[in-house]
């Protein structure tokens, strides 16, 4: 639960971080088209914190994007 509680707060903080950082690197006056890019920015932002903690994660490396199965007796590897 603190996990899930921890990994919330940080998207949180990152999102919150990198719409104020964009509001000032991008000129003013903002148009409805620059609030669209700077949403878009901090999502995607946060997608790849997601991805990069959820597959740092101990146990989930070897399974991040294939799960092995077991064979079974006299199954070969060359079969398909």
């Amino acid at each position: 639960m603190w996990r899930i509680l921890a990994l919330s707060f940080g998207l949180i903080v990152v999102f919150s971080v990198s719409v104020a950082i964009l509001l000032q690197v991008l000129p003013g006056p903002h148009k409805p088209a620059d609030y669209l890019v700077i949403g878009g920015v901090a999502t995607l932002l946060c997608l790849v914190l997601v991805f990069v903690t959820l597959g740092m994660s101990p146990g989930t490396r070897s399974k991040l994007f294939y799960k092995e199965r077991r064979r079974k007796r006299g199954d070969s590897p060359l079969d398909n």
